[in-house]
């Protein structure tokens, strides 16, 4: 029941967001727009996709280096079977099946690899807050004056993200100082409430931490963040180069905002981050560089196409290949419980 309640919520935000992207919209002034879309940009935005992907695969084995050598091979289809079930499931579910795929290739503890998950997450926060700040403070400058209740908004909300990742890395690094001792202290707490569930918490903690361990590595640390500059550079340009074949006037270094405000569209716990990753492109380009209502819907739309369908299809292969099907990706996102992917 608990289930079905939320999969008519997601369903529901999903619509209402839909909804509000597509009001007083001319769409076939949006259909116009898409036709007219200059197809070499969109040739180069598509290949950024492959190449943002690869690159996220080969950070991911710098992370998961604590708890053993990773072939790319195997990261990048993980990585591409995640991105897919993200793609069709809510809630970013392929967080989870991700080290899952994992780990069945290369017999690691899919706890610590979802570790490593996270602080991929940390590492991409700084990385995108870090990449708007240069065009806050120096590319975009005259923005500011053009609009300055939104572009003092953005501030803010960047100013909350950067110390709130600060002080998860912090967090990170506490946990990863000694994952043996965090398991030893929770197992002493199992012995005084017994329980079947304080004894898996204490496996789980200790399996999380150890995956961690790139946080007491500073050159991995280091060659990790660094990185997250071209992935999200990669990603950057992906974006540009479908504004460009919308023939939208938005500097490269405009890409960096943009990229921000996806950040906080795909979000919403959507399938797909549908409707908020709709939502955030086309008030980006109406709101800070004023785009043509159907111009940028339909950049939003065609943006929206080339970051899902490209992982989404490579994924699903792959996943086809180790015998794990849609029904299995479901079923997977709702067994999250602790001790389940020792």
């Amino acid at each position: 029941m608990r289930t079905h309640v939320r999969t008519i919520a997601v369903l529901a935000l999903a619509v209402s967001l839909l909804a509000l992207f597509l009001w007083n919209v001319d769409l076939r002034g949006v259909l116009g727009e898409i036709v007219r879309a200059r197809p070499e940009w969109l040739l180069l935005s598509v290949a950024t996709m492959f190449v943002s992907l690869s690159i996220r695969a080969w950070r991911w084995q710098y992370l998961l280096e604590p708890l053993g050598s990773v072939s790319f091979s195997n990261s990048f289809q993980a990585t591409a079977v995640g991105f897919a079930a993200s793609s069709v499931l809510p809630a970013r579910a392929g967080e989870v099946i991700r080290p899952y795929f994992l780990a069945r290739r290369e017999r690691l503890s899919a706890t610590g690899a979802f570790a490593t998950i996270v602080l991929e997450r940390v590492l991409d926060t700084l990385t995108v807050l870090l990449i708007l700040a240069s065009y806050v403070f120096v590319f975009g400058r005259e923005l500011g004056s053009a609009n300055p209740v939104a572009f003092a908004a953005m501030k803010g909300i960047g100013a909350v993200a950067g110390g709130a990742s600060l002080v998860a890395l912090a967090v990170l690094f506490y946990l990863a100082r000694d994952p043996a001792a965090i398991g030893q202290a929770l197992g002493r707490l199992a012995r005084v409430v017994p329980s079947k569930l304080a004894g898996s918490l204490a496996q789980v903690a200790e399996k999380f931490a150890t995956g961690l361990g790139t946080v007491r590595r500073p050159d991995r640390l280091i060659m990790s963040l660094a990185l997250s500059f071209p992935l999200w550079l990669c990603i950057s340009l992906g974006i540009w180069s479908v504004v460009r074949a919308f023939h939208l006037p938005v500097p490269f270094t405009g890409s960096f905002l943009l990229n921000s405000m996806l950040v906080i569209g795909v979000a919403v716990p959507t399938p797909g981050a549908v409707g908020g990753f709709h939502e955030a492109v086309r008030i980006g380009l109406t709101l800070f560089f004023g785009a043509r209502n159907d111009a940028a819907v339909g950049a939003a739309i065609v943006l929206h196409a080339f970051s899902i369908v490209p992982s989404l299809l490579l994924g699903l292969m792959f996943a086809a290949q180790e015998g794990i099907n849609f029904s299995r990706m479901r079923q997977l996102a709702s067994e999250v419980e602790p001790g389940r992917t020792a």
